[in-house]
């Protein structure tokens, strides 16, 4: 069954109606006039409507008119941009970029990066995960992202996925000012830290062995599911534990959260993060945005 309203019917309205007249419609097609009446004719006669109605000299649309064109031009749209992507595609540019996100490098200056990609690509369709710790390398593994962002040691031995540094970790012990280690004498012996709650971010992996990382054993736990939550945890007094500097030093600064220095200092040492992709991977969008995260890297340098 052959649809009523065709695209050429729909792009000979949208002509008609810029240029306001049959005549200069057909001038801007390359068709006669008569071609066109005879689209537009047709059309009306198989809806049982009439779409367009005579003012002076200029042919203009009737209410019923109007809405066929305002939904029809949206189907041109979409079209237009299919039709986009497919070139793009053949040309080895991917219709889309899943990226997985470590929930400690979901910040202002990753989203930057991705906003000036996408300001070069406007049609590159973005989807965002936010994973923790091995879940983002599992996400990798099991192809279910293109990149990860952001993601700790250990990485993955499994062949065809690189992985390079992007970022470093700055981290910091912090507690609120009510906590009843923010007066106690510094450097804080692990005993007296394991006796207090600990705030945890869960590992998000779904079937791999869940790590761990700063975490202070022999201590109650309070489990979160993002950074975020973590921060707004610790600043509630809820626990203690290890938050990334630059996203809490304005909390610091304010006296909302205190800074304290730990014995175990092997615990705050500065983390890698990094960048991964499958080898495989080979599509043009994905080594663009590669490219822009690899150039923005100083900016990165300390999350």
């Amino acid at each position: 069954m052959n649809p009523v309203i065709t695209l050429e019917a729909l792009i000979v309205m949208d002509t008609i109606e810029q240029r306001g007249s049959y005549a200069a419609a057909a001038e801007a097609l390359n068709k006669v006039p008569s071609a066109l009446s005879y689209i537009i004719q047709k059309l009306e006669e198989q809806l049982g409507v009439t779409l367009f109605q005579r003012q002076g000299r200029r042919s203009v649309l009737t209410p019923a008119g109007k809405h066929l064109l305002e939904e029809g031009r949206l189907i041109l749209g979409a079209v237009n941009k299919l039709a986009d992507k497919t070139r793009s595609i053949a040309n080895g540019w991917e219709a889309s970029i899943r990226i997985a996100i470590d929930t400690m490098f979901n910040t202002e200056a990753t989203f930057s990066v991705i906003e000036a990609f996408l300001a070069d690509h406007p049609d590159m369709e973005i989807d965002i995960r936010e994973e923790v710790m091995s879940g983002g390398w599992e996400a990798l593994i099991d192809d279910d992202v293109d990149l990860l962002l952001g993601a700790a040691e250990p990485i993955p031995k499994q062949k065809g996925v690189h992985a390079v540094p992007i970022a470093t970790l700055d981290r910091v012990f912090a507690v609120a000012p009510g906590h009843p280690l923010a007066g106690a004498e510094q450097p804080i012996p692990h005993t007296s830290i394991a006796r207090e709650r600990t705030v945890v971010v869960h590992d998000s992996a779904r079937t791999a062995i869940p790590w761990t990382k700063g975490i202070i054993t022999e201590s109650r736990y309070f489990y979160v599911p993002t950074v975020d939550c973590k921060i707004r945890a610790q600043l509630a007094g809820i626990g203690c534990g290890f938050l990334p500097r630059r996203r809490v030093q304005h909390h610091i600064d304010a006296g909302r959260l205190v800074a304290l220095e730990i014995e175990n200092t092997a615990m705050a040492q500065e983390t890698t993060m990094y960048m991964a992709w499958k080898i495989v991977n080979r599509g043009k969008g994905l080594k663009a945005l590669k490219d822009r995260f690899i150039a923005k890297q100083q900016s990165l340098l300390e999350i």
